[in-house]
């Protein structure tokens, strides 16, 4: 259940704040009375203690009921044991907002937990909004309200960047790197064991938070995935990226190991495809995550992938260039009158490429660089400009005028570039006191650290443009479910599944059931040679594995004796066989994958890949949650190495990817119209040769 919008609001914009168990003996005490008086506040504080009249040199009040006007939050900091009956006397006095920085709850074990509940459900009872418990708070540098327990590095900039964290412990670490590199912070939030706030609630409140232009995370898990995606979408069709680094993975559940399908699916390739389809540029440093989100929120997502690149470094430009192509950015050549002002300028040793080496005559000519950017920005076949410069890490031996004004002037062409200029440095160091310096008074943009860092945000700013799902139409769920008799058990194997995929709409490879080897011959004859043999039990899933499939059979002899060979091969498996199934052999085409498995979090999720025996092998899958539409597999199918493979490479017939897309999109479909009921589907393989597709084999296993 998510918290109400107004709610969240009222707790991040307090106007008067009670510190509840302040006493100078605790160091979380001090930093949170200190971090409201110097960020600003306005409001009153109030001081809590039951024990002693003055606390931080000022007075304190016994009790909340004691305080002389109104609390909009309590930040508790009392003993474990003491926190619910704090909770119970603000509610009386009609206190609605807490921050709950104390431990010992759920994170601690069963009793924990008890207490946590009991605290949930009282909040809930009472319709307070509670951040924590086991949390350090938050800050609003926006609004000035800094009640976190914490001491914070000076200066702490306000800007554009909403900071969300499921570890308290890094926080310090996220601030610290944040005031290193001028990274300004619109809200910080360590929210604890999200009893009641989570983080859906935050990145809700930042959606429509006018100071913050886009939301990191830093997640441990996604507790609520369904909240979480709508919470994502709407921070998306705000305009605000979501930029998020998820730690932890770890195999499926072990109820999917029947079908090929969970080799190639973990729950953090579950993850990745969740983040995908929702808009999330994921990383995996945290670095890259506050550099990420630098970027996003000062210049925005960039307009596409066509990067001009200006350094005064050839070494760079190199490293640019590989870096490039990494993150799926293009270095176009310079139109040919961009490259004819550029000649006029640099001197005859410069090569006039894009990448851009202006060389080391900026050491003689210091407007050099300047210039060539002025001429760069106006290229018309580029997206956006990366500069590579840096702030100066100390004062000059002369007269620092001429150099304040060189930087006054990159300032301004920048701020009149007519396309974006992504200002880069060479590492990733620490801005010192004199930059910063510089900066302030020049209004130099922020220098991302490190050509690494730089390139991998400068690639996830294009690919957000192009990738957020606010950009194209959110696939309806199916309404109505495939009709079923009974209530289907255990697995299914090719004989009812491939009914199954039939009545559904998904076309499977003919065949013919036989209990003895006379109806097999006489199937083999209807269909013509070659054909293939497959044995028919309950409960056997990976029939090759088990030596009970027969293929290219040209003859009634062969197939008679196939029929005997797969029926003794699934006894041996201490398994019944009813029968065989006879089916014409098909040769040539592409086989694919496609399965369905469940993840306990995020639901159905379906994987497409290169199937028959290279399913494991190669592990070339593409992930998508469901539901899906056709679009949205040709996107998924695009994505996959092999992909060439599927438009014709080396003369072979390429497949019709539209009606390939459309097999698939109706197998998603029925998966969906399966709902609860389904653990896994899976079709390995399916034969796609030109417009004809087929499932050859398939799989479906049912959830106890």
């Amino acid at each position: 259940m998510s918290t109400p919008r107004r709610a969240v609001r009222e707790l991040f914009n307090p106007g008067s704040v009670a510190l509840v168990g302040a006493t100078d003996k605790s160091g979380w005490s001090v930093s949170t009375y200190e971090n409201l008086r110097a960020g600003g506040f306005a409001g009153t504080v109030y001081l809590v203690n039951p024990r002693t009249g003055v606390v931080h040199g000022e007075r304190a009040y016994p009790s909340l009921s004691a305080l002389p006007g109104p609390v909009d939050l309590a930040y508790v900091m009392v003993p474990t044991s003491a926190v619910l009956s704090v909770l119970q006397e603000g509610a009386a006095l009609g206190i609605r907002s807490y921050v709950v920085l104390t431990a010992g709850f759920g994170e601690t074990g069963e009793e924990g937990r008890r207490r946590e509940d009991d605290l949930a459900a009282f909040a809930r009872c009472h319709g307070l909004t509670v951040l924590g418990p086991n949390g350090n708070g938050y800050l609003n540098t926006a609004a000035h309200v800094m009640p976190y327990g914490l001491p914070l590095p000076a200066p702490l900039p306000a800007g554009p960047v909403g900071v969300v964290l499921q570890s308290g412990a890094l926080a310090n670490s996220i601030l610290a790197f944040a005031q290193a590199r001028t990274i300004g912070i619109s809200l910080l939030t360590s929210m604890g064991n999200e009893t009641l706030v989570s983080v859906p609630d935050v990145v809700d409140y930042l959606a429509d938070d006018p100071a913050t232009r886009v939301i990191a995370l830093f997640l441990e898990s996604v507790r609520h995935p369904a909240e979480f995606a709508r919470a994502v979408r709407r921070a998306a069709a705000a305009g605000k990226p979501v930029v998020a680094m998820k730690i932890g993975s770890s195999a499926l559940a072990s109820s999917t190991a029947q079908a090929h399908t969970g080799a190639l699916v973990g729950d953090d390739d579950i993850v990745d495809a969740a983040f995908r389809q929702l808009g999330v540029i994921r990383v995996r440093a945290l670095e890259d995550l506050m550099i990420t989100a630098g970027l996003l929120g000062e210049i925005g997502p960039l307009p596409g992938p066509r990067l001009g690149v200006v350094t005064p470094s050839g070494g760079a430009s190199e490293i640019i260039a590989d870096r490039a192509e990494a993150e799926g950015l293009t270095l176009p050549p310079f139109a040919a009158s961009t490259t004819a002002k550029l000649k006029a300028i640099l001197p005859d040793f410069a090569t006039v490429q894009n990448p851009l080496d202006v060389t080391g005559y900026v050491v003689v000519d210091r407007t050099l660089l300047g210039r060539a950017l002025d001429i760069v920005v106006h290229d018309p076949g580029i997206d956006a400009v990366l500069l590579l410069s840096e702030l100066p890490r100390v004062p000059p031996a002369g007269d620092p005028g001429p150099m304040m004004a060189l930087y006054e002037a990159t300032a301004e062409r920048i701020r009149t570039s007519p396309r974006p200029v992504v200002v880069v440095g060479t590492m990733l160091t620490d801005v010192t006191d004199y930059g910063r310096t510089v900066r302030q008074r020049t209004a130099f943009p922020p220098v991302l650290g490190g050509i690494e860092h730089g390139m991998a945000a400068i690639g996830a700013a294009a690919r957000w443009n192009r990738t957020t799902p606010a950009c194209r139409p959110e696939v309806r769920r199916r309404d109505s479910a495939p009709a079923l008799s009974g209530t289907p058990t255990g697995i299914w194997t090719e004989h009812q599944a491939a009914r199954l995929l039939a009545d559904n709409g998904v076309p499977v490879v003919p065949s013919c059931f036989a209990s003895d080897e006379d109806g097999a011959a006489a199937a083999a004859e209807r269909f013509g040679y070659p054909v293939v043999v497959k044995a028919v039990a309950e409960g056997l899933g990976h029939k090759s594995d088990a030596g009970a499939v027969r293929l290219g059979l040209t003859s009634a002899d062969e197939v008679r004796r196939a029929h005997r060979e797969v029926r003794a091969a699934v006894r041996a498996r201490d398994a019944v066989a009813t029968g065989t199934l006879i089916q014409p052999h098909r040769t040539g085409g592409i086989e694919l994958l496609v399965g369905v498995v469940r993840d306990p979090a995020w639901g159905l999720a379906l994987a497409t890949g290169l199937g028959g025996i290279w399913v494991e092998a190669l592990r070339d899958s593409a992930l998508r949650l469901l539901p899906v539409d056709a679009a949205e597999v040709r996107r998924a199918l695009g994505e996959l190495r092999g992909a060439d493979v599927l438009r014709g490479a080396r003369g072979t017939e390429p497949a019709d990817l539209d009606v390939l897309a459309g097999v698939i999109a109706a197998v998603a479909r029925l998966a969906e119209g399966l709902g609860d009921r389904l653990e896994a589907l899976e079709i390995n393989p399916l034969l796609v040769h030109g417009a004809r597709v087929e499932a050859l084999d398939a799989l479906v296993t049912w959830r106890s």
